[in-house]
């Protein structure tokens, strides 16, 4: 390796200035310097310039004379050797550089036929009409065409590598409230579970009551009946035994004896009094907490799968000032009377519009907006980003960082690109807004009979916040998650 270094070195040393490659047929003009001679010919050769005046060296820049090359035989023999050497110490990968055809190095590229070209294939009869240009200046065009793809492609990795950064923050987030909520199916279902215990033990201790209570009557019944047919069998027997004994015997006493059982009265027990059946009717009416809790139960546990509760509040400092709001931060009614607010960057100055504290970056969230509207009157619900404009017109939409429906006096509108007026079987007074930021979903719905009014969908990027709009004296909303 040392070897092939040293002959490298000296083979950049004998280096025509022109060509940038080996010295072929040296000569040396009157300055010193050295030059292939074919080079320095085509040197010669190029128009331009006083033709009176004679060409100067291309690299100290003195005057020669065209005509007085002095062949360097010492320089050419030293170029021989090394050549021979290159050859025996060079490893394969610097026969590339040698014309397969004529043993020359390649310093030339012909753009025509996209060849790359030695001394001899250069003046060649189908190369001579083409554009040949050094190998470095034909280079130099490609490099720059490579730089510009290099830079394209590396933006583009970057955006694929920020995506990338993106998605698995998203996964992140997902995984985390996957975990949170398996948590929270394990708490919600022991607790379940240990409910269904306590009801059960209740429930099946009451049954048992049940149990003992119709025995003991059974028992209570079974001695009373008893004793009636033991009585009723005494008096047949009686009245038989009258009836096979001759007339003057049977007539001895037999008003007494009819009268006895005639007067005699039939009680009918009951096996079952009617306090108890009335008790083992309203079992039923013990399943009822265990109904309530189901229901509850299966309410909480699809909400809390779906979104978390949101527990918001209104920003005084974004408040238009024809809104009033309450001490809690949780009410807004609309007013003509404008209020004295300060003004600062973050207050709406011609929508009436208020924004809720904090805002969101992630997750699902969901929140409930029960309005009161008086004749005219309208109230606008939904999201928006956080550079969302704050003075002068505010343009409802998502393009403009709006996801929002309008309710209004007798109809509901989707304040999409156009506004859609909105088929709804009820006109909603509680509405929920409940946010998906990693899926990209705003989704309204009837809080009260949990009816979907409508879904937008969105690429969200910054944080966003709860958005509530408000017009009409006598209107107004309040909040609750």
């Amino acid at each position: 390796m040392a070897a092939a270094a040293s002959v490298t070195s000296l083979a950049d040393e004998v280096n025509c200035p022109i060509c940038q490659g080996t010295l072929r047929e040296p000569v040396t003009i009157d300055c010193g310097h050295n030059f292939c001679h074919g080079c320095l010919t085509r040197y010669c050769e190029i128009p331009g310039g006083d033709p009176e005046e004679p060409p100067t060296c291309p690299l100290c820049k003195e005057p020669f004379r065209p005509g007085d090359f002095r062949p360097n035989w010492q320089l050419a023999s030293v170029v021989d050797n090394i050549e021979r050497l290159k050859l025996v110490s060079l490893p394969d990968s610097a026969e590339e550089d040698i014309c397969q055809e004529h043993g020359e190095k390649i310093y030339f590229f012909c753009e025509n036929d996209e060849m790359q070209l030695c001394v001899v294939c250069r003046e060649a009869k189908e190369h001579r009409a083409h554009t040949v240009r050094f190998l470095e200046d034909a280079a130099r065009p490609y490099r720059e065409q490579i730089q510009k793809c290099l830079s394209c492609l590396r933006k583009e990795r970057e955006e694929i590598q920020w995506i990338q950064s993106r998605e698995n923050q998203r996964i992140q987030v997902l995984l985390t409230q996957v975990a949170t909520k398996r948590q929270k199916v394990v708490t919600e279902f022991a607790h379940l579970s240990q409910f269904l215990e306590e009801q059960k033990s209740i429930l099946l201790a009451q049954l048992e009551t049940l149990d003992g209570d119709i025995l003991k009557q059974q028992e209570e019944f079974d001695f009373l009946v008893t004793g009636e047919i033991y009585r009723f069998s005494t008096l047949i027997a009686e009245l038989e035994e009258k009836n096979e004994k001759p007339a003057r015997e049977l007539l001895t006493d037999i008003r007494s004896t009819l009268i006895r059982c005639e007067s005699r009265k039939c009680r009918k027990p009951e096996a079952v009094s009617a306090e108890l059946g009335q008790r083992i009717r309203d079992v039923p009416q013990h399943a009822l907490p265990l109904q309530r809790k189901m229901k509850m139960f299966l309410e909480k546990i699809c909400f809390e799968l779906d979104y978390e509760p949101a527990h918001i509040s209104l920003d005084p400092q974004t408040s238009h000032p024809k809104l009033l709001l309450s001490e809690d931060h949780q009410q807004a009614r609309f007013s003509y009377k404008w209020q004295n607010s300060p003004e600062n960057p973050q207050r709406f100055d011609r929508a009436t519009c208020v924004l809720a504290h904090g805002g969101f970056t992630g997750g699902r969230h969901t929140w409930v907006v029960s309005v009161e509207l008086a004749h005219g009157g309208s109230c606008t619900v939904g999201l928006v980003s956080e550079d969302v404009r704050r003075k002068g017109e505010l343009r409802l939409r998502p393009e403009e960082g709006v996801w929002a429906l309008r309710l209004a006096w007798g109809f509901a509108s989707a304040l999409g690109s156009f506004p859609t007026r909105l088929a709804l079987e009820e006109h909603p007074r509680k509405v929920r807004v409940s946010l998906d930021y990693e899926v990209g979903w705003v989704a309204f719905t009837n809080a009260a009979t949990h009816e979907p009014i409508y879904t937008f969908t969105a690429f969200f990027t910054g944080k966003v916040f709860p958005f509530f709009g408000l017009w009409g004296r006598g209107s107004s909303f309040s909040l609750s998650s």
